[in-house]
């Protein structure tokens, strides 16, 4: 199994930045993907982006830009780099990883971003 725990988010104006950090352990060595997604208030959760085991980031149309996924060497940790941000950015954002054999799915406990216009 994989536990998860991210810090960062908070309270920032448009136009601001911010940094999500997501630590991984147990059996991190069988993590194949890393991602970040949101959950806005009465909205479903959407993808944000993801880090494919060789690196590889993806990016959700609305944050392409703006949003960095990057991980560290060890690769138990990965980070959300969000800047110039929107008030449509404002949502709980949970860290998420793909591991195993089946890509069994592990989330974090997320965390609140607001963005204020």
């Amino acid at each position: 199994q994989v536990q998860l725990v991210q810090s960062g988010g908070g309270s920032v104006q448009a136009g601001g930045s911010l940094r999500l950090s997501c630590t991984a352990s147990g059996r991190t060595f069988s993590i194949n993907v890393f991602g970040w997604y949101r959950q806005a208030p009465g909205k479903q959760r959407e993808l944000v982006a993801t880090m494919s085991s060789g690196g590889t980031p993806r990016y959700a149309d609305s944050v392409q830009g703006r949003f960095t996924i990057s991980r560290n060497n060890a690769r138990d940790k990965v980070f959300l780099e969000m800047n110039n941000l929107k008030p449509a950015d404002t949502a709980v954002y949970y860290c998420n990883v793909e591991a195993g054999p089946y890509g069994t799915d592990y989330w974090g406990e997320g965390t609140l971003v607001t963005v204020s216009s």
